[in-house]
């Protein structure tokens, strides 16, 4: 008994001899099987031949299942060649052959097949989600068991009250473990459980789904407009401030030596002369004073 593709031949390890002619018949059930795990595995095979010889009356198993396996006769000298195979472990599921050799007796193959299931239950599931969970929108909750054998199916439940949702609104796979939520609304809203299932046991995951209004998104886009638009202003009014200190820091204009001044005192003009000569002209006389002195030569052309 061997699991394929490297067989393991009954034959060759019991030593099995025929010294008649007659055929021999290896019988296998012929429907699949299963076995819980930890537990113990038999693995029918029967045959039928004249004689039987059996080599020193040992078995000789090989590779990693040599300590789990044995044979459930020992010898199989009355036809009984059932392997057991102990403790199994999920990397034993797999196809198994039986073959009997008896020479001379090659009228017929000699061989069965065996499918084997280790059961295992399953792991717990992670669930995840993805999507717009807005009011209108659309989501998928997933849900997946990295173990489990045969392949767990997924169911998924609401906790607690709810209305009932739209025909449609609800698609579920139970094969894929996704669930597929249309037109979300805000009673959409709470926590969901995905139940993995097999003949081995169950495990379970919960997520919490929560919609939300469109209009909060476009009052949390508002609010940072206005946000950014306060900063702006901010800038700009501190430039502003800033613009008129830097200008009232700049020095006083000074008129230079060659500019003309309609204020200013021609050359070899006295102060003296300039009062008299304002005040025939309707104005106020200016006292003279002992300390004005003209004492200009020079006849210049009066600025007027």
């Amino acid at each position: 008994m061997a699991e394929l593709p490297g067989p393991f031949l009954c034959g060759a390890l019991l030593g099995f001899l025929c010294l008649s002619g007659l055929a021999v018949e290896v019988k296998v059930p012929t429907e699949p099987l299963s076995t819980p795990l930890g537990k113990t595995a038999e693995l029918t095979c029967t045959y039928s031949t004249s004689i039987l010889y059996f080599t020193n009356g040992h078995l000789y198993p090989t590779g990693s299942k040599s300590k789990r396996v044995s044979l459930l006769q020992n010898p199989p000298t009355v036809g009984v060649a059932t392997l057991k195979l102990t403790d199994v472990h999920p990397s034993d599921t797999g196809t198994y052959l039986c073959q009997v050799n008896n020479p001379p007796d090659f009228y017929t193959n000699g061989l069965g097949l065996i499918n084997l299931t280790v059961l295992v239950p399953p792991s717990n599931p992670l669930c995840s989600q993805s999507g717009q969970t807005s009011v209108g929108g659309s989501t998928a909750l997933r849900c997946s068991s990295s173990e489990g054998a045969p392949k767990p199916v997924y169911n998924w439940v609401r906790l607690g009250t709810f209305p009932t949702p739209s025909p449609g609104s609800m698609v579920q796979d139970e094969v894929s473990g996704q669930l597929i939520l249309t037109n979300l609304s805000l009673t959409s809203s709470g926590t969901y459980r995905c139940v993995a299932t097999n003949q081995m046991g169950s495990a379970s995951c919960e997520l919490t789904l929560s919609v939300t209004e469109p209009s909060q998104g476009r009052v949390a886009g508002a609010l940072i407009g206005v946000l950014l638009g306060v900063l702006l202003l901010s800038v700009a009014a501190f430039c502003l401030v800033r613009f008129q200190k830097e200008r009232g820091k700049k020095p006083k204009e000074t008129y230079g030596g060659s500019d003309l001044r309609e204020d200013a005192i021609a050359p070899g003009i006295s102060e003296h002369t300039c009062m008299r000569a304002d005040s025939s002209k309707g104005f106020l006389e200016r006292p003279s004073s002992a300390s004005t002195v003209t004492t200009t030569k020079s006849k210049l052309p009066m600025v007027v």
